[in-house]
């Protein structure tokens, strides 16, 4: 028995020393430290979109923050993404917009940052004194007069969840804002704020609108106890609305326009939800080169919509797009058990 216990303690030895060189090889083969993080330091100073921005403002637009921070008992951090206002707010800038930001309560918001998330437009922001105050002084959505803006933009994030639905100063802003001809923009959890809002004629704002938000499978694959935590999950009360939810792939750039209300499902729509809302104001948003991790969700856009060679395709004419956010997808589609379309977009990474 001893000596059948020493053999597999030595094929066991083995086999983790060819595991071990494998995977240190995968990780060289990778060459993450290719594609360094963005910089803290970054300033608006080093965002080539911004070097041309129109000048006077064509108007103004308002983004909407969650003051809520913390969901209720206290215990978990809600508040909202730095990400979702920090890419829309520049451009917006950019496209000849002044931006205002507003609060439920006014003041500081509670703010989330994940710096493994963020690019140069975000440290931008924070690093913005003009921006940082605009945030840190945000006005009280009650103190806010609608006929300044010529759109609303609802940034998203958890807190959103609590503090937007059933607000009496959003119903108003969002309800005079758009009887008036401006637009109106949400992403990820920011749709939550149009959930009850009426028109004039008593109608649901919602009603038969296609719209997107964060969908219930992103919802629970983050957090399994969502329907314990939230009073009701994004998705399902879009539909309860009367709106005609439009689903894309998870964590998936996924913008969706109808009319003048313009809506995205995740983080990764900021980006177009923001350029779209420039559009529908009858302007073309700033040309801006797509960063990184925008080349890398046109990847695994186009496998999920064509397969892998298509998103080889996608993948040669953009070879800097972003590895990391590859390799988030693979192991995403790991996790649920999609093992061969892990595989697949773990290639895709070393491509």
């Amino acid at each position: 028995m001893r000596r059948w216990l020493w053999r597999i303690a030595k094929v066991g030895g083995l086999l983790a020393l060819v595991v071990g060189i494998g995977a240190f090889a995968y990780v060289h083969a990778l060459d993450l430290g290719s594609q360094p993080r963005a910089d803290a330091r970054s300033t608006v100073a080093d965002l080539d979109f911004m070097q041309g921005a129109i000048s006077p403002p064509r108007g103004r637009i308002l983004a909407v923050v969650t003051s809520t921070s913390h969901f209720p008992g206290g215990e978990k951090k809600a508040g909202f993404e730095l990400t979702e206002l920090a890419r829309a707010y520049y451009v917006f800038r950019a496209s000849g917009y002044d931006v205002d930001i507003a609060s439920p309560q006014g003041g500081s918001p509670p703010m989330r940052r994940d710096d493994e998330d963020m690019v140069a437009t975000d440290f931008a922001f924070l690093n913005d004194a003009d921006a940082r105050k605009r945030l840190e002084s945000s006005l009280p959505l009650h103190e806010v007069d609608p006929a300044r803006y010529a759109a609303v933009y609802f940034v998203g994030g958890k807190g959103t969840m609590f503090d937007f639905p059933g607000n009496t100063d959003i119903r108003r802003l969002v309800r005079e804002v758009y009887r008036a001809g401006g637009v109106i923009g949400a992403v990820c959890h920011g749709p939550a704020a149009l959930l009850d809002v009426t028109l004039e004629d008593g109608s649901p704002l919602l009603r038969g609108r296609r719209v997107a938000g964060f969908s219930n499978d992103e919802e629970l694959f983050l957090m399994k106890d969502a329907r314990v935590r939230f009073p009701y999950l994004l998705q399902d009360r879009l539909v309860q609305r009367g709106a005609r939810y439009v689903e894309g792939p998870m964590y998936l750039d996924n913008t969706v326009i109808d009319g003048r209300i313009i809506t995205g499902q995740n983080p990764w729509s900021t980006w177009s939800t923001a350029e779209a809302m420039v559009r529908a104001l009858g302007h073309e948003p700033a040309m801006r080169a797509p960063g990184r991790d925008e080349q890398a969700v046109k990847v695994l856009a186009a496998y999920h919509r064509n397969g892998i060679d298509a998103a080889r395709r996608v993948r040669h004419a953009h070879p800097d797009a972003d590895k990391h956010l590859l390799l988030m997808h693979a192991l995403v589609a790991a996790m649920q058990g999609r093992l061969g379309e892990a595989w697949q977009l773990q290639a895709l990474a070393l491509d």
